[in-house]
């Protein structure tokens, strides 16, 4: 089974979540990271499940509309191992209304 490892910078996409959480009135935030970080999990099972990027990079869609993000990640097999990059919004990770993920 793969592990994962987060990267540094994680943190403050974190941060900026939840200040987006904060400033929009979300009544649990937490229960928010916590679907991110479930969605984050099924990457053990399924490193591959992702939409393949350039630079054997992968994104990972989680939930949808308001409720969505986009994880980042790259899957190295030869470690076995699914290095989590960023996690964006699907605006800032360049999804526009009409995308599928938006």
């Amino acid at each position: 089974m793969p592990r994962i490892e987060l990267a540094p910078e994680l943190a403050e996409d974190f941060d900026r979540i939840l200040d987006h959480l904060a400033s929009h009135e979300v009544e649990d935030p937490g229960q928010r990271i916590g679907e991110i970080i479930a969605a984050v999990e099924i990457l053990e099972q399924n490193p591959l499940i992702g939409h393949p990027l350039a630079n054997r990079k992968r994104e990972l869609v989680i939930g949808r509309h308001s409720h969505g993000y986009v994880a980042l990640y790259r899957y190295v097999p030869e470690i076995d191992t699914v290095f989590v990059l960023a996690l964006r919004s699907p605006p800032e990770a360049g999804y526009t209304e009409r995308d599928p993920a938006g």
